[in-house]
């Protein structure tokens, strides 16, 4: 049954954006039917030997070094609602946001984790162990894609925990086309794998999500 809905989510894709399937091209944006993204993502055996949390450098001084502010802090900067005020060594106050993973408004900063939309084992697990550190470090600070990292709530970043979309989804039912999106997307802009159960999760999710793209750009 699922192989089946997978082949017809596919069929439904390629029929609506032939174009979607010509080589892309470096570093330009690519955007395509949810499907077809899914249907890019290697399918590999994981493994977590060997890692450690320590060996992706996070956070370090973030875009731009002069500004006192880390990338968490960037990153909530450029992700509120409402824009806080930024202080003397970069801190915060006031401001909104919106933790879209469980639909909840927060205005404290210190209420919201940094969420890595492919966790930093997960990544470790799909291809980043082969990576050098400054690749890792990269990989952790990444700003370059609006679905690397995500400002969410505390309680959702850690209900995640590492775990792919097999094992953890978004409470919030109107947050899982955009995050099974954004999930294919980082590991197709950072060339990633997919383990059998993760793919297959995947493609149930886009059979329901028909309107929904993915745009990446790979990761220079």
């Amino acid at each position: 049954m699922i192989k089946n809905l997978m082949r017809a989510s596919m069929a439904a894709a390629l029929a609506l954006a032939p174009l979607a399937l010509s080589a892309p091209t470096a570093y330009a944006v690519e955007t395509v039917p949810i499907a077809v993204g899914v249907s890019r993502l290697a399918v590999e055996n994981e493994s977590r030997e060997g890692y450690n949390r320590d060996l992706f450098r996070h956070w370090n001084t973030g875009l731009d070094a002069a500004d006192g502010c880390n990338t968490r802090a960037e990153v909530l900067v450029s992700e509120a609602v409402t824009v806080p005020g930024v202080g003397a060594r970069c801190a915060l106050t006031g401001g909104s946001w919106w933790s879209y993973y469980d639909d909840v408004r927060v205005t404290s900063a210190s209420a919201l984790d940094i969420d890595h939309m492919v966790p930093l084992a997960e990544a470790w697990d799909s291809g980043a162990s082969g990576w050098t550190s400054a690749r890792r470090e990269a990989y952790a600070n990444d700003q370059g894609a609006d679905a690397s990292l995500v400002a969410v709530t505390a309680r959702s970043n850690r209900s995640k925990s590492d775990q792919d979309p097999a094992e953890w989804l978004p409470p919030s039912a109107d947050a899982l086309c955009r995050y099974a999106a954004e999930w294919t997307a980082t590991k197709l802009r950072w060339n990633l794998a997919v383990d059998e159960a993760e793919q297959d999760r995947l493609y149930l999710i886009a059979a329901g999500c028909n309107e929904t793209t993915v745009s990446y750009e790979p990761a220079p």
